[in-house]
């Protein structure tokens, strides 16, 4: 609804939503109401959208990570091309609707969104005109935030691998992707470290109770739900607005009193990793560092890269890009345009995506997006392999774990 929806209202002309499928009552009706949508369009249920004759070119297929397949293969075997929300979950589903996609002649894009900011593409512009020389090395940084991660990771949708997946691939899919755009070869090793060291039951303070609305220590807890999501009255959008419909005082304290997000942060049934290292070594010689991170004060992206007449440094979430040249020990400081598109969300990456989106489908065999299905699976097979890296303690060979999970 906030992250794509808005094109559509921001450009009538281009493109418009005529049906919508949503199991909450009151998100239906807002995004109804806000597309102008018939009621006769508007589904509780993915299936009914399938069994009636709709006119569109395009389906949206932006469901919890599990419930992605169904949807995504109804869609193309009922002849709508398909964009569809990272991640997939597992190889055999990967493999499973690239297949649909090519029998059905449609075209199937990954909302890898980071590939279209104005912030990686000047980056990947500065590379290609040789402002580094030849790379060599890239270290990149993703600073979830201590409340980023409290909300989604802990308590919220993403936090346990049966119900979702494994955090390098919910999270940091993003990252593994824009690494892979970057350098721009076939990733042949990795290997990962992590855990989930600080969100257990034997980290709680001392007196901690379940929740944190009669929690006597919370007032000393940076995780207090209270002060996350009560406080400020003003504050609501994302995240407060997942907590509930009501967003009232009320109606806020009923789902802290009630709901999975008032409950103490040390007493979830969160599993995945709360910080992750990720290093990639490449076909071309290039090597890359990578590090999720929960307990930070920034919610940012970071990256470092290395060439051999020069670096480059970049702050995504200041649109800041500065370029050390080696011969010359000078620096340029490049303040990325963005013309008001971080409203859209991911640094104008939700915008740009749509954007895309929309010229692709209007052009007549011009292949896949630049986030199509082919390019997706590399870079979620590197995913599932980082994940494989940790579990086992060994280093992965991409050749053998794509032979191992295809069966070959």
């Amino acid at each position: 609804m906030d992250a794509y929806g808005p094109y559509a209202l921001k450009h009538p002309d281009r493109l418009s939503f005529v049906a919508v499928a949503e199991p909450i009552k009151e998100r239906r009706e807002k995004f109804a109401e806000l597309h102008d949508i018939e009621g006769v369009m508007c589904f509780s249920d993915y299936k009914e959208v399938f069994k009636q004759s709709i006119d569109a070119d395009v389906v949206l297929v932006c469901t919890q990570d599990k419930m992605h397949l169904d949807p995504t293969l109804k869609a193309l075997e009922h002849g709508y091309h398909v964009l569809l929300e990272k991640p997939i979950v597992s190889i055999d589903e990967a493999l499973s609707i690239a297949a649909s996609a090519k029998k059905h002649n449609r075209d199937l894009s990954i909302c890898h969104v980071l590939r279209y900011t104005p912030f990686f593409r000047q980056i990947k512009a500065l590379m290609h005109q040789g402002a580094i020389g030849e790379l060599m090395s890239i270290s990149h940084v993703e600073n979830v935030g201590y409340w980023h991660a409290a909300h989604s990771f802990v308590r919220g949708n993403w936090r346990n691998q049966e119900e979702a997946c494994p955090m390098i691939l919910a999270k940091s899919c993003h990252d593994i992707d824009i690494l892979m755009w970057l350098v721009e070869s076939s990733c042949k090793s990795v290997a990962s470290f992590g855990s989930l060291k600080h969100f257990r039951q034997e980290k709680a303070p001392k007196g901690a109770t379940k929740r944190c609305l009669d929690c006597p220590v919370a007032s000393s807890c940076p995780y207090d739900a209270k002060r996350l999501y009560l406080d400020d009255l003003d504050n609501q959008g994302w995240p407060v607005s997942v907590i509930t419909e009501d967003l009232s005082y009320e109606g806020r304290k009923k789902a802290l009193e009630e709901g999975p997000y008032g409950r103490c942060v040390y007493d979830c049934d969160n599993d995945v990793v709360d910080h992750q290292g990720v290093l990639l070594e490449f076909d071309n010689d290039v090597t890359v560092a990578f590090h999720m991170n929960s307990c930070t004060y920034e919610t940012s992206r970071e990256i470092k890269i290395s060439g051999s007449k020069g670096e480059i440094y970049g702050y995504m979430e200041g649109n800041r890009i500065e370029v050390f040249d080696y011969l010359t020990n000078s620096k340029q400081t490049i303040d990325v345009e963005v013309d008001n598109l971080t409203e859209f969300g991911h640094g104008g990456g939700d915008y740009k995506l749509m954007e895309a989106l929309v010229e692709h489908l209007g052009k007549e065999d011009s292949g896949e997006m630049e986030s199509g299905i082919s390019s997706a699976i590399d870079s979620h097979i590197v995913t599932y392999a980082a994940e494989a890296a940790r579990i086992r303690g060994q280093v992965v060979d991409i050749v053998d774990f794509k032979r191992e999970k295809e069966g070959v």
